[in-house]
């Protein structure tokens, strides 16, 4: 018989997450709802501090678990084919080298066949601009790019064509969200469609959250998103950050999700947080620099007259073969 592990729906997303980066997610059969708990089926006796027990959780539907298996190329091009790609609600979106372009609408369809939930397929070209905003290219399936996107039982409207969203970033949300205390006031300075401040939204009780980007097309989806989750503390900011923050209240926590060049705007989080402030700062980095990048941020700030340490270092993502995402946690003393 199948096992499951019994945990509160409000941390049912995140744990799930973290079965599934340790291979530990049975994914032969479904998650159910039991009141205010869901039963997952797991491949271990525990998990962390969850016993495992026997149940009656139903099998899924065996179809193709890869969508290589369905595509039947030659060995020296399906190892060309990507192990990874992203899904954003029911949109997929694919990274595809040179020598697959002219199979793309094959690989969509592939895709597709291997996972019924998704409904169009995106060439995905990269994140492009100040505004960091995806090239996309239909290769397969119906409609538009834009879509809804459920994490941690928020629904995040969004267009990767259109707005900045990151889905590889839900697990660092969820642990930002469960360390907001109540009553914080909270500014997200690149905020795109506003994904953190909707899960901090449902997972925790701050005062208010200001979500700010300087995208014009961020409004409209972070109104709509206020909207689906009855988040009324998120208060949508269209414009650039170095101005808006200066008609804000004094923070408790300060977001900056804007890898390439957060540390620019450090300087900016600083003089608009609290004492005793936690500054939630990423960035992409040459992991042989992240020392040097670790002091260089530290001296920055004392330079400028601020008393700073550095609480969590964590690894997000990897970003190339050299290259990772970052997330350093700054507390303001």
């Amino acid at each position: 018989m199948p096992r499951c592990i019994r945990v509160p729906k409000k941390e049912g997303e995140f744990i799930r997450a973290r079965l599934a980066d340790a291979d530990l997610l049975d994914k032969r059969h479904k998650i159910r709802a039991d009141g205010d708990f869901l039963e997952i089926p797991v491949l271990c006796d525990s998990f962390e501090e969850y016993e495992s027990h026997e149940s009656e959780a139903e099998e899924r539907e065996i179809r193709p678990a890869d969508y290589k298996e369905i595509l039947d190329f030659p060995d020296w091009l399906a190892e060309e084919l990507p192990n990874s790609y992203d899904i954003i609600g029911d949109v997929a979106l694919i990274k595809l080298s040179d020598t697959l372009l002219p199979y793309k609408e094959q690989i969509g369809n592939a895709l597709i066949e291997a996972s019924p939930s998704i409904r169009a397929v995106m060439l995905d070209d990269g994140v492009k601009g100040e505004l960091r905003v995806r090239k996309l290219e239909k290769i397969a399936g119906t409609g538009s790019s834009e879509t809804v996107h459920k994490e941690f039982g928020t629904k995040i409207a969004t267009d990767p064509s259109l707005v900045y969203y990151n889905p590889r970033l839900a697990g660092e949300r969820a642990r930002t969200a469960l360390e907001v205390k109540k009553d914080e006031v909270i500014i997200d300075m690149f905020a795109g469609v506003a994904p953190f401040p909707m899960v901090i939204s449902k997972l925790a009780r701050p005062k208010i959250i200001y979500a700010i980007d300087l995208n014009p097309e961020a409004e409209r989806f972070m109104k709509r998103n206020i909207e689906l989750n009855d988040a009324n503390c998120v208060v949508p900011i269209i414009g650039d950050a170095r101005d808006a923050v200066e008609d804000l209240p004094p923070a408790d926590r300060i977001i900056m999700n804007l890898p390439q060049s957060s540390e620019e705007f450090l300087n900016l989080a600083l003089s608009s947080a609290k004492s005793g402030a936690t500054i939630h700062l990423h960035r992409v980095l040459e992991r042989s620099e992240l020392d040097d990048f670790v002091s260089a941020i530290v001296d920055k700030a004392r330079s400028e007259g601020y008393d700073i340490r550095i609480s969590r270092t964590s690894e997000l993502k990897t970003y190339s073969p050299t290259m990772s995402v970052y997330v350093f946690d700054i507390v303001k003393n």
